[in-house]
């Protein structure tokens, strides 16, 4: 990674802080615990940006392993709209850097006001989002100055996964996340750059995932266009094919994001189909014989996302800094968004 950026240094304190997280794992399963003591009915989420594609992966996580449904809500519906929402039995989850928005603060009160249990998935506790919610798990990141939020993401897919393992008791879950700080440091290590400039020179890119690792696409695409500046789109493989597949040819580029889990063959069909189609692709799977970008083997598709999501970032920061961005500090953004 670059010296010198922020965005570097943070991506850098991902292993420790997961190290954190599992000091505290209790905090987190103990929440699962209490979703599934009470009945929960159905979740609910609140979140924008880098946060609401965490919100996507824990979707994916519960409706997988659990049975739930999870459904994200739009905070305009209560900050613009001001409806009334009936969410007897149902739990809010709100994932926030921040927490800091009007509008994640007030759809989250909305929801309490209409009986759901408010729980925050949190930076910083002491925030308009913190002090409103009946639960708050913090994601223990430490500060986090640059722009382009990366291990506050990576904090919300590790409270995501201690949530679920709470709720089913899945002890093979819990002992691999004790491996992540492991498994992260090595991310850290996998170098994607013969990518870069290939991906740069494209006129747009696609980023591709499914389920689980759809979240880890979204994520892509936004931080592509944080902090370099490219056009990118996420879609699902299973998305891709029923549309945007037709504008594929040699000047699209592809971030796929593959699986050893149930989605394998539907990523792995996608991908092929790019490549058939004269995209320049770039997979990052966990069977490393089909890589095209390295990433660590953990063996447990649960685990995987996060593991993808570490070695994207530090691809993008120094795909950044050659393009002569500033990863940093995007121009037109700030660091917190407050939106109503």
């Amino acid at each position: 990674m670059t010296a010198g950026t922020m965005m570097a240094a943070e991506i850098a304190e991902i292993p420790a802080m997961i190290e954190r997280q599992l000091q505290s794992l209790e905090t987190y399963l103990e929440a699962g615990r209490m979703l599934e003591r009470d009945g929960t009915r159905g979740i609910v989420t609140c979140a924008r940006g880098t946060s609401d594609h965490a919100a996507t992966f824990f979707k994916y996580l519960v409706e997988t392993q659990i049975g739930l449904p999870v459904a994200s809500v739009g905070p305009s519906v209560a900050s613009i709209y001001e409806a009334k929402l009936r969410l007897n039995g149902f739990a809010c989850l709100t994932f926030s850097q921040s927490g800091g928005s009007p509008d994640l603060a007030l759809l989250q009160r909305t929801a309490k006001q209409g009986g759901a249990k408010t729980i925050a998935v949190l930076n910083e506790d002491n925030s308009a989002v913190g002090n409103g919610a009946d639960h708050v798990l913090p994601i223990l990141a430490g500060p986090e100055k640059a722009v382009a939020a990366t291990k506050s993401y990576a904090g919300m897919l590790v409270a995501s996964l201690g949530m679920v393992a709470g709720y089913v008791d899945d002890r093979t879950l819990i002992a691999a996340m004790r491996a992540l700080p492991g498994l992260a440091n090595d991310a850290l290590a996998c170098d994607w750059s013969h990518a870069n400039m290939r991906l740069a020179r494209c006129n747009s890119l696609f980023c591709i995932g499914r389920g689980l690792n759809l979240a880890v696409a979204a994520e892509a695409a936004l931080k592509l266009k944080e902090t370099c500046r490219l056009h990118a789109e996420a879609y699902s493989a299973a998305e891709l094919l029923h549309g945007p597949v037709v504008i594929a040819d040699k000047k699209l580029g592809a971030l796929v994001f593959g699986s050893i889990g149930k989605s394998a063959e539907g990523i792995n069909s996608a991908h092929d189909r790019l490549q058939e189609k004269g995209a320049q692709t770039y997979l990052a799977h966990p069977d490393s014989a089909q890589n095209r970008l390295p990433m660590p083997t953990s063996g447990n598709a649960l685990i995987d996302p996060i593991l993808q999501a570490i070695c994207f970032y530090r691809f993008v920061e120094q795909l950044s800094t050659e393009m002569g961005e500033n990863p940093d500090a995007p121009p037109g953004l700030l660091k917190i968004t407050e939106t109503v």
